[in-house]
């Protein structure tokens, strides 16, 4: 059952990656590269509203995770929203007393919410290669990504982290990255 559910998710994974690709590419009717000037954005982003969210970092001991409050400026739809929740915890947190979770270097390439509420965020490799290790920061690393999303998103019920694209077993050595992670609310205080 658990194999069946792994290959399901990498079949997903696949598909997902597939897709982008075939975007990024973008060819005209007769198979002919085009070169895309502009990125399109769909309509939803037309209808920005101001949104409240707490984003989640780690506080100074690096012990556990405290909740920063912003408004984000972004569309309900439940992609644009997560990708303003990553784009903003690359960037770290306002308030002093708390750190950021995410290697600066970090960039977002994708995201995607399925129906059935998982959120699968690809991420450059800066975010495993500039991992400052350990198995605490690696789950405050990852905590702050799932928390920051689910409890902010309603779509959204788990988090799939991909680097590069691909599925990878850890971030830094120690946590499984191989199935969709729900909130973890022990670690924040």
């Amino acid at each position: 059952m658990m194999a069946k559910r792994h290959i399901g998710y990498l079949a997903l994974a696949l598909s997902v990656g597939i897709v982008l690709w075939i975007m990024m590419m973008g060819s005209d009717q007769k198979g002919n590269r085009k070169k895309i000037k502009t990125p399109v954005q769909p309509a939803a982003m037309t209808s920005a509203q101001k949104i409240p969210v707490h984003m989640y970092f780690s506080d100074q001991s690096g012990q556990f995770l405290m909740a920063e409050s912003r408004v984000l400026k972004t569309a309900r739809d439940p992609e644009f929203l997560a990708r303003r929740i990553i784009d903003a915890l690359i960037k770290g947190p306002i308030k002093k007393g708390l750190t950021r979770t995410l290697p600066a270097a970090t960039d977002l390439r994708a995201v995607f919410v399925t129906q059935d509420g998982v959120c699968f965020v690809d991420l450059t490799s800066a975010v495993a290669e500039n991992h400052p290790g350990g198995i605490h920061s690696e789950l405050l690393t990852i905590y702050s990504i799932v928390n920051s999303l689910v409890l902010n998103v309603p779509q959204i019920k788990a988090v799939k982290i991909l680097i590069n694209g691909t599925e990878a077993m850890t971030l830094a050595g120690h946590i499984n990255l191989q199935i969709p992670i729900k909130a973890n609310m022990l670690l924040i205080r």
